[in-house]
């Protein structure tokens, strides 16, 4: 657990602490994750960075705010938290996931991105289901992010299946590196929003995070980590047991992937779709679906994939059949 020290000079602390340390409590109220305890004229908070990071921001603008009007109210201080993420405390909590490169907030912005960050704080392993440009990749590395961050695990391993739009490994130039960045390059640029370039750098040197091909999982244990693995349409039946079976004691697990888009060979069939026919239901395992409403791409590419599958629920030869 991380610790901070805000100390305040020039002023009388009740004022800022409020009468019978009112204001503080105030803010245990906003932040139930931080340990915060007001002495003196300091006050110590202790915690994960990013919650410390927001109170912080919040602690120094209620010290500018009584040196501008010489009072502080309870509904100053609310104001001050309310344009920091616009919600109330549990939905602030939810919805704001991480500060990432430049304390850009990293936010849910769907309904189903809000429910796979209530989901995975319950459950170890989760599947997030649907078209693509709905969030649920770049969402499930901010969760990882997030969690490294909080020290609640040692690494993130993010994988894919290296096979996509008809494309593998033997045919591509160069040599397995130059290879693989294509069709990693996704969880790279996620990354890069939430991670300074100089710590994405060290923490990949230093294996904190792994991205790996599907096939590196093989004989592995992963635990004390976050695994997400992306595009599992396009992993097979033995494939995604496989790697569903790689999960350690203390490790989080998230599968993405859209049953609509399988790039498998005709006669090879989607461990995708087996696993969500098997395991759907099973405790401790959650399942979003994620829908064209959820698409924050141009507004066209929502009713694309409205269109899209209209015509292939019509259709007798239905690409989930793979």
């Amino acid at each position: 657990m991380q610790e901070r020290v805000i100390e305040f000079e020039a002023v009388n602390p009740v004022e800022i602490f409020g009468t019978e340390n009112s204001n503080i409590d105030l803010l245990k109220s906003y932040f139930p994750k931080l340990r915060i305890i007001a002495r003196g004229n300091t006050i110590k908070i202790m915690g994960s960075d990013v919650e410390m990071d927001r109170l912080e921001l919040i602690v120094h603008s209620m010290y500018k705010f009584y040196q501008k009007y010489n009072q502080l109210h309870p509904k100053d201080i609310e104001a001050m938290i309310a344009e920091d993420g616009g919600q109330k405390p549990d939905e602030l909590d939810n919805a704001v996931i991480l500060h990432g490169v430049q304390g850009e907030q990293i936010k849910a912005r769907t309904p189903n991105q809000l429910e796979m960050v209530k989901q995975i704080a319950t459950n170890d392993m989760m599947f997030a289901l649907g078209p693509a440009g709905t969030g649920k990749t770049y969402t499930a590395v901010a969760l990882a992010v997030r969690a490294l961050k909080d020290r609640e695990v040692k690494k993130i391993i993010l994988t894919r299946p290296a096979v996509e739009a008809g494309e593998n490994l033997g045919f591509l130039p160069g040599d397995l590196k130059e290879k693989l960045d294509p069709y990693l390059q996704p969880l790279y640029d996620a990354l890069r929003d939430m991670v300074p370039s100089e710590k994405l750098a060290e923490y990949v040197d230093k294996g904190i995070i792994q991205i790996a091909p599907l096939a590196f999982m093989r004989g592995r244990t992963l635990d004390k980590a976050f695994v997400i693995l992306d595009e599992a349409q396009n992993a097979t039946e033995s494939q995604l047991k496989m790697f569903l079976t790689r999960m350690g004691k203390s490790a989080k697990f998230i599968i993405t992937g859209d049953r609509t888009q399988i790039d498998l060979p005709p006669k090879q069939k989607s461990g995708l779709i087996q696993a969500a026919e098997y395991l759907e239901g099973v405790e401790g395992i959650a399942f979003i679906h994620m829908k064209g409403t959820d698409v924050l791409r141009h507004r066209l590419v929502r009713k694309i994939i409205d269109r899209y599958q209209k015509f292939e629920e019509d259709s007798p030869a239905k690409s989930t059949k793979k």
